[in-house]
């Protein structure tokens, strides 16, 4: 009898292509897990796994069954978020995901506020670049995501929250004093410094400088915001940073920031969640406390 303990197991495989990740992930022996996905795969009548030199890959009835078993473990899960789902606040497991050009500044602020709003939330934080988590957003094993929008995925649904300008960064002693505002054409003046490939960050401000492929874009390497501001501290050229991460990154920096002349170039930052999900009246009430945290923090930073 096929049975969702098994689909969890195999899911966890799948996802990991690891038994012993696998079993640390559903908390049981690696023996114990293995037996389980023996057992589904005499059951279905297909082998589901092949084994080749220490490597872990699905066949194609695997593949296709993996996709399947993902998407039944998250209805089961969106049937016990509807019992959830019927009480006025928001509480139980929460598998919240976070792009890492958010995360570190908008958690420590957030978190603390989380735990005295909502004590019965068992909040499970994920961070990695945006691709990731819209696919595990997609695929059930996580609940919510905190992001730059907008997302492209007819499956899930999106509300913005608030606007984060950027910011013109550039080494102390490159300041331009007869400058009142920052222009895109300045940016071709010097190295321009982005986080590597697969973080949106960098694709929004490509965008803003209507830039694709230039020799002075360097994105070596660089995979979070504290590098690339260390890099423009060091005179090793300029890059644009989100206001929402100024009173963290410039308090151990030596670099001059500057407004860029209206329109300001922003990205909108909001959450998502999949349009099946019972929870999402609960989602919005989440939306507008982040939304309130971080006005009164954009207000502390402009005054500071």
């Amino acid at each position: 009898m096929l049975s969702l303990k098994q689909l969890r197991y195999f899911d966890a495989v799948a996802r990991v292509r690891h038994f012993g990740r696998a079993a640390e992930r559903c908390a049981v022996t690696q023996p114990a897990l293995s037996m389980q996905i023996q057992e589904l795969e005499k059951t279905l009548g297909v082998k589901l796994i092949e084994r080749s030199r220490g490597r872990i890959m699905l066949t194609k009835a695997g593949r296709d069954i993996a996709e399947r078993a993902a998407r039944v473990l998250a209805a089961a899960r969106d049937i016990v978020d509807v019992a959830r789902a019927q009480g006025d606040t928001l509480a139980g497991p929460l598998r919240f995901g976070v792009i890492p050009s958010i995360a570190p500044y908008v958690l420590p602020v957030l978190l603390p506020v989380i735990r005295d709003r909502h004590p019965d939330l068992d909040l499970h934080l994920r961070e990695t670049q945006t691709q990731h988590l819209v696919r595990e957003l997609s695929d059930g094993g996580l609940d919510l995501l905190l992001l730059a929008l907008p997302v492209d995925a007819p499956e899930i649904e999106t509300r913005a929250l608030f606007d984060d300008r950027f910011l013109l960064a550039m080494p102390s002693s490159r300041q331009l004093t007869h400058r009142i505002h920052a222009t895109p054409e300045l940016l071709e003046q010097d190295r321009l410094l982005l986080l590597e490939e697969g973080h949106c960050l960098r694709d929004q401000a490509l965008a803003f400088c209507n830039l694709r492929r230039a020799d002075n874009i360097d994105t070596f390497g660089a995979s979070n915001l504290s590098t690339i501001v260390q890099m423009v501290s060091n005179g090793l050229g300029m890059t644009l940073l989100p206001e929402m991460s100024i009173k963290l990154e410039c308090r151990r920096s030596d670099i001059h920031l500057m407004r860029f002349a209206d329109p300001q170039p922003n990205r909108v930052i909001g959450l998502a969640w999949r349009r099946s999900s019972p929870r999402a009246h609960h989602f919005i009430e989440f939306g507008d406390l982040i939304a309130s945290v971080m006005a009164e923090q954009m207000r502390e930073a402009q005054a500071a």
